[in-house]
């Protein structure tokens, strides 16, 4: 008997259903973008806004809201088309716009991943998405604004608000538009076999990297601050965490570009690392340290996501186990004893330790990616045929040495040109903030607090702080004893 298609499922339906549209992957791509979007907004403008001593809580969730706004508008005016438009140079795009309809409503192509042989015949075809432009656009978005806002926690409490309006989009489009294409868009390393599945390099890597490199040059907070800089709401901290870890979904399993079975290979794998990285920090910090830090498995948790990304939909589950327990491990030790010890490292002031976080924690996921990367799930998502890892033999030993080059690429490049963006805007404008601005923190910058309250982790102490009311009855000042609120 012949099989008849649904209705549902035909195309031609409307103008709206070309015959090209799989609607099932466009809805399945739409909501990875806004899994990805909710990780920055309200995600990280949540967890950076708590992670922070209390006079910094506006002002950090606030470098983390601007910059979401203003990658938006760039990207599309000119950002997009230079990560996965038409070749201009082997490692950039052609600028342009991503506005007009006819552009927007056609089917969705990366026209420069069209991959060959040597020999000059097609090995791979163009990427060639079923759902419209307007959702390619949009989901290689919120990646991009992730970024620069994962770059900002190097920054906070001490970055001249207006320098990082100005650094914001120089930012995206010297150096994220670079890394991008040449990994992703059809650049060099995407034909070379560079394997980053997710943006271990594209994003985090270049994250990490760019924000120690801008830490150095905007130079540290104040002395009382990195001396004592403790978390202003711990609870809001742990639910900004939540929507970074479960909208990691929407990051990792949407880069197929389809809702297939490598996506929900990618979505599980991310689970099992993310895991295993946060059980191994925590028990990391009990065995030395004692006690089991809130802040260390935030860190556990950002280390594993992190780490898994490039390689979430080509490797198998048991090698998300292995990444997981390296990534709990090898940024613990570089960020809990290296740290203390690189005089380098200690110098620069990072303030949420992200060079630790996403720097080493990508490039160990890049290089264990070249280690692990399965045959048959590297045949499912990558354009060069025959990849794999160390592991499976072969040309994998190869790919280690691909995925450490990629890797040097990216760390090069943004260290260069993220000084060469500091050094301009710093001719325009202080990249630091002025000492009473630094003194007093948000009231200074922005007119705002964030709390009506007393204390940046302070003990309460009748004597200073007068009446406080919680569960507890505490003894009340007499009339007429001033309160120190």
């Amino acid at each position: 008997m012949a099989s008849t298609v649904p209705v549902a499922y035909q195309g031609n339906l409307s103008l709206s259903v070309p015959d090209w549209l799989n609607k099932g992957d466009n809805a399945w791509q739409m909501i990875a973008a806004t899994l990805v979007g909710l990780q920055s907004v309200p995600g990280l403008v949540i967890l950076y806004g708590s992670v922070v001593k209390k006079k910094w809580a506006v002002n950090s969730a606030f470098m983390a809201l601007y910059a979401f706004a203003a990658v938006v508008l760039c990207w599309v005016i000119w950002a997009y088309k230079m990560s996965f438009g038409d070749k201009l140079l082997p490692f950039w795009g052609k600028a342009g716009p991503a506005l007009g309809q006819k552009y927007l409503l056609k089917q969705s192509a990366l026209p420069a991943t069209t991959h060959y042989h040597k020999n000059g015949t097609l090995e791979t075809a163009m990427a060639t998405p079923f759902y419209p432009m307007a959702t390619m656009v949009w989901f290689q978005c919120v990646f991009a604004a992730i970024t620069v806002i994962l770059l900002a926690g190097s920054l906070l409490g001490r970055m001249n608000i207006r320098a990082w309006m100005m650094f914001v989009p120089l930012w995206l489009t010297f150096c994220y538009t670079v890394g991008a294409f040449s990994l992703w868009g059809g650049g060099f390393l995407f034909h070379w076999g560079v394997m980053d599945y997710s943006g271990g390099y594209v994003i985090h890597l270049s994250s990490g990297i760019a924000g120690f490199t801008t830490a150095y040059w905007v130079g540290p907070r104040s002395k009382k601050d990195r001396e004592r800089f403790p978390p202003n709401n711990v609870l809001l901290m742990l639910a900004g965490a939540g929507l970074l870890w479960l909208g990691w979904a929407g990051f990792n399993g949407g880069d197929p570009y389809a809702a297939n079975t490598d996506s929900s290979m990618a979505v599980l794998n991310t689970n099992i690392c993310a895991a295993t990285s946060l059980l191994v920090w925590t028990w990391l910090d009990v065995i030395f340290f004692k006690k089991p830090s809130v802040i260390g498995a935030i860190q556990g948790m950002i280390t594993g996501l992190v780490c898994i990304t490039p390689a979430a939909g080509l490797v198998q589950g048991w090698a998300a186990i292995v990444m997981g327990i390296l990534s709990g491990s090898v940024p613990w030790f570089t960020m809990m004893i290296l740290h203390k010890r690189w005089t380098l490292l200690h110098h620069i002031d990072d303030t949420l330790g992200v060079f630790h976080t996403h720097a080493v924690a990508g490039y160990l996921g890049g290089i264990l990616t070249g280690i692990f990367a399965e045959p048959e799930l590297c045949s499912l998502f990558l354009p060069v045929t025959n990849s794999r890892g160390a592991v499976y033999g072969g040309s994998g030993g190869i790919q280690v040495l691909k995925q450490l080059a990629g890797g040097a690429f990216i760390i090069g490049w943004n260290a260069v040109v993220t000084s060469i963006i500091c050094l301009v805007v710093r001719v325009v404008l202080p990249l630091r903030m002025s000492e009473e601005e630094l003194l007093i923190g948000d009231d200074a910058v922005h007119g705002e607090e964030a709390y009506a309250l007393w204390g940046d982790g302070e003990k309460y102490d009748s004597a200073k702080h007068g009446l406080y009311s919680d569960d507890t009855q505490h003894q009340r000042p007499s009339s007429g004893t001033t309160q120190v609120v």
